[in-house]
């Protein structure tokens, strides 16, 4: 029986499962509970967490017309859900059903609400039908059933207090305009979730209501009713959403409704709504602030807890297929601030009826060049602004002039160093590679300018001359490791057109070359230098593959492998970073002379991909990882990855920059890249699927302007040899008060910046003291938004936090489970873990969010539909087994693999269909590899595939088949994915809410 072959290699034997308790190792943060993953006690001495609130607070009355307040002591505080409605229609309230499968309790007790019920004795009388007066009362012994909510007596003129005084009347409020991030509409309703709760409702987004009834099913989150026409009294009425608690001491039952709680089954939510409150701004996609509304002092900085930051991909791909404008300004060069060298853009301002304009970072009046010149209207708008793209659009790209360039700009170039030792040749790599690199000879970008080139290498270092004379490419072995010299002076880096016919000869009898190759050794380190040799004088891309680990020469490193001994101690990060500081070195070099290193891994064993990931970190390159590569498993996907790096477009010799506008800078910088100077990024290559994240701080004490501008500027050559400057421009509004910030904060650029950081800090520190970092900012910014609010509000036993971070909690639950940070010794190889922290510190936003919260779909209902009608029914599920079911075909997408979940009770014929075989004659799993069959439902099944594949081409997902019960595969394929879920240590989605709950009221 051969091993099993990719991730899927089960722990070895004697390996302890691991607590994974971060609490247990360092001393507790300052609250209720331990660390992030510590189920909260379900008995004890002490009153609960979620206690009942007094009897007044469940009170069905909603508040009389605007002019009268629903609490009468003065105008409530402007938070950031101020609407018609006062601060206590937050979008995480609304009235608990008085049904469901978990027994309801007051809605005081909900662990979602942004404020409570308004207080008073004043109910009408209940009405005869409606959604909470069908069905018997709850039967729970720990939960009492709260009064419906209920619209006041039309004949109410003024409410009454609890203690019989009049309650004065506070100002009317204002709804603020939509530009502030309101929600404008309801979506199309879910008929999954049944509405339960009133169609008079204020028009904010809300998580649904628990259905009524026992039924169990997942799905979207359901939509609640438009706002009504009209001014009527009932629009006046609360809506709010709870998830209600029955817990009680002794009682197993966390009493959270499971399918209440706030999941993001759309994926990456953009903040495209920004556009309309700013239009001149670059879309979201390119440029994206952790919250669109600058702090105006240190102190609100302080109080904010979250990172403060962006997220910058400035090559993503156009939204809508939009060209991105290419601006060439000739004569008058391009134009820019002479003090902060800032590029026009559609903030600049024009003065002195056009001959001056004004720079919106740091306010210098620039002289117009002649040639530029253009009138103003009576506005002062230039009559041009429309016809021109740099005063009109936020992401341009500038034709740079000479003096944009050091030298002439390079031709793309390709250098493939691959490791010919006997791993390599039984695994069929070489052959997948010289096939794919042959194949995309045609597709490589700037013909007919490339260079290519190749070195082998085992034990020896192997040059091929193709020179483009030459009929067969002549093969050059340097055996000294220690003084590497090149063989020839040239023709070792050719022109892909002159020597075309040589190329295809070499990679035609590269994988017979070295078929009997029996050579284990691995002279990495010398290669590394070889290829710099023959690179240094153009630049380019160097693309390393590597099968086992380097053993002779410099930069040779130990099988030091992971020890259990060293998790939990100091020691224990020394396992994640390079031990040969050799690797940085010469990363540093190659970035000097503009080569990027993208590594290819595929050994059996440890081969250490924290050390060669450091070749890709500093260069602006790409780790990929085969664990156990074998052709007939991964060829595909090697295949189709190595296509996509080749051919796709590629930014060479850049430089980015990322200027800030007054009292403002970038202070830390989390990416692949080298920083060259304070701010200067070096990115010797970079293309669409590489992402940055960057810190922000404030300079001054205290903001003076009203707007800060942002601009990205990327200086880079084209794959045709033009030297271009793409330009991203951005503003944002400086405010005062923190709930405005919390309003506009972006949960994926949060959540981007957040893993990058968490990453990064595991390279320095324990796994369990990065997870308790990320819990304890977690719950301070909850407990400091929560502080806004509780005081005015009585809200009491409640976990309150704004719509627009509703994702968080789990979001930081899901990082903290991710390859990267999940357990200890025994949940992740090392390798695979140091590959999953290489990858998140790259991933675009939408990415990373798809990888830490896979997509899952259930898959057996849509195949018998027609194919056409199979995407749109397609409906992600939460990641929690109780969502699957063990009659149904389930598929897992974390866009590196997907996972095909056959149910215990899966129809045979179903099977025998999809995967083309029986599996009582095919009890090994993990060599299936899928094909379409000649049947409609392989078919359909593979078009999903196709589909979902398309969605993302960065990366090309291996398709692992396992049975319900098949273990130890379903544990490490399935179940670790499963974040929802507790499983060796680690808290369930319920328990982490009740842990940070408590600890926010601490």
């Amino acid at each position: 029986m051969q091993p099993p072959m990719g991730n899927e290699r089960p722990p070895p034997p004697g390996r302890p499962v691991s607590a994974f308790v971060p609490g247990a190792a360092v001393p507790p943060p300052p609250f209720a509970a331990g660390g992030p993953f510590a189920r909260p006690p379900q008995s004890g001495a002490t009153a609960p967490p979620f206690g009942a609130a007094p009897p007044a607070a469940m009170g069905g009355f909603r508040g009389p017309p605007p002019s009268q307040g629903p609490f009468g002591a003065g105008p409530p505080p402007q938070g950031p859900f101020t609407t018609s409605a006062p601060p206590s229609q937050g979008p995480f309230a609304s009235a608990p059903p008085s049904q469901g499968p978990f027994a309801s309790a007051p809605p005081s007790q909900g662990p979602f609400a942004t404020a409570p019920p308004s207080q008073s004795p004043f109910t009408s009388p209940p009405p005869s039908q409606g959604p909470f007066a069908a069905g018997p009362p709850p039967t729970s012994p720990f939960a009492a059933t709260p009064a419906p909510f209920r619209p006041p007596p039309l004949s109410l003129a003024q409410p009454q207090s609890p203690t019989g005084g009049a309650l004065p009347p506070p100002p009317t409020y204002a709804r603020p305009p939509q530009t502030q991030g309101y929600y404008t509409g309801a979506p199309p309703a879910n008929p999954q979730f049944p509405m339960s709760r009133p169609a008079f409702q204020q028009p904010v987004q809300t998580m649904p209501p628990p259905p009524m009834g026992p039924a169990a099913t997942f799905g979207n989150q359901a939509a609640y009713a438009g706002p009504p026409v009209g001014g009527t009294l009932q629009s006046l009425v609360e809506d709010f959403q709870s998830l209600a608690l029955s817990s009680a001491p002794g009682s197993l039952d966390p009493g959270v409704d499971v399918k209440g709680l706030p999941r993001p089954l759309d994926g990456d939510e953009e903040p495209v709504k920004l556009m309309e409150a700013y239009p001149l701004n670059c879309h979201p996609r390119y440029f994206r602030l952790t919250t669109h509304a600058i702090p105006a002092s240190q102190s609100l900085v302080s109080r904010w807890h979250l990172p403060l930051g962006a997220v910058v991909h400035p090559l993503a791909e156009s939204p809508d297929g939009e060209e991105v404008p290419v601006i060439n300004f000739g004569s008058a060069g391009v134009i820019r601030c002479r003090r902060c060298r800032t590029y026009i853009n559609p903030y600049a301002t024009f003065a002195d009826s056009g001959r001056k304009w004004r720079c919106n970072l740091c306010t210098l009046l620039n002289d117009v060049p002649g040639e530029y010149f253009c009138a103003l209207d009576a506005s002062g708008r230039r009559y041009d602004t429309d016809q021109r793209p740099e005063l009109s659009k936020g992401t341009v790209e500038f034709v740079a002039p000479t003096e944009y360039m050091v030298r002439p700009p390079m031709p793309p170039s390709y250098f493939f160093l691959i490791d010919v030792s006997v791993s390599a040749v039984r695994s069929g790599l070489l052959e997948v590679v010289a096939k794919t690199i042959k194949s995309c000879l045609n597709e490589l970008p700037g013909f007919p300018r490339t260079q290519i080139g190749f070195l082998t290498f085992d034990s020896t270092l192997h040059f091929h001359n193709f020179k483009s004379s030459l009929s067969q490419p002549q093969m050059m072995v340097v055996a000294d490791l220690d003084d590497v010299f090149l063989p020839l002076p040239d023709d070792l880096l050719v022109n892909l057109v002159d020597s075309r016919h040589v190329v295809e000869s070499f990679l035609d009898s590269l994988p017979n070359m070295f078929h009997d190759n029996v050579n284990v050794e691995s002279a990495l380190g010398p290669a590394l230098k070889a290829a710099f040799m023959v690179m240094s004088q153009i630049g380019g891309k160097l693309l390393v593959f590597q099968s086992t680990l380097p053993s002779l020469g410099i930069g040779r490193l130990r099988l030091r492998g992971d020890d259990v001994r060293a998790y939990g101690t100091d020691k224990e990060h020394t396992l994640r970073v390079p031990e040969d500081p050799f690797y940085k070195q010469m990363a540093a070099e190659f970035t000097k002379n503009q080569i990027a290193v993208d590594i290819f891994s595929f050994s059996e064993k440890y081969s250490d991909i924290a050390s060669l990931g450091s070749l890709a970190k500093y260069t602006g390159g790409q780790v990929y990882h085969y664990p156990s590569f074998q052709a007939p498993t991964h060829g595909d996907k090697l295949k189709l990855e190595l296509n996509r790096d080749l051919t796709r477009e590629t930014a060479w010799e850049s430089v980015m920059r990322i200027r800030c506008g007054k009292g403002v800078r970038f202070t830390t910088y989390h990416g692949h890249f080298m920083l060259r100077s304070t701010d200067l990024l070096a990115l010797p290559a970079v293309d669409s699927d590489k992402a940055f994240a960057m810190q922000l701080s404030l300079e001054e004490t205290l903001m003076t302007t009203q707007t800060v501008y942002f601009q990205v500027a990327l200086l880079y050559t084209s794959s045709s040899g033009e030297r271009r400057i793409r330009v991203h421009t951005a503003a944002a509004p400086v405010v005062t008060d923190l709930s405005e910030m919390y309003r506009q904060a972006d949960t994926g650029a949060i959540v981007s910046l957040l893993g990058r950081i968490a990453v990064e800090n595991s390279l320095s520190d324990k796994l369990d003291s990065v997870r308790q970092q990320l819990q304890l900012k977690l719950v301070r910014s909850l407990k400091e938004y929560r502080n806004l609010y509780v005081v005015q509000h009585r809200i009491g036993g409640r976990l309150i936090f704004p719509e627009s971070l509703r994702f968080l909690p789990l979001y930081i639950l899901a990082i903290c489970k991710s390859l990267a940070l999940r357990g200890g010794y025994a949940d992740v190889s090392l390798d695979e873990r140091c590959a999953a922290g290489f990858s998140m510190m790259i991933l675009p936003v939408n990415r990373l969010l798809n990888f830490i919260y896979p997509s899952l779909y259930r898959v057996d209902e849509v195949l018998t539909m027609e194919p056409n009608k199979i995407d749109a029914s397609l409906k992600r599920l939460p990641l929690t087994f109780q969502c699957l079911d063990t009659g149904g075909l389930y598929l897992l997408d974390d866009g590196f693999t997907f996972l095909v979940w056959l149910g215990r009770m899966l129809p045979p014929e179903l099977v025998n269909n999809i995967l083309g075989l029986t599996l009582a004659h095919f009890p090994d799993l993990s060599k299936i590899q899928l094909r379409e069959c000649d049947n409609e439902l392989s078919r359909n099944f593979m078009k999903i595939l196709r589909t979902l594949r398309e969605k993302d081409p960065s990366y090309h997902q291996l398709c692992r088949v396992v049975r319900q019960g098949e273990q130890p595969r379903e544990g490490y394929l399935l179940l670790s994915n499963l974040v929802e879920d507790q499983m060796a240590g680690t808290s369930s989605y319920v328990d982490w809410i009740l842990q940070i709950h408590r600890q926010t009221q601490s």
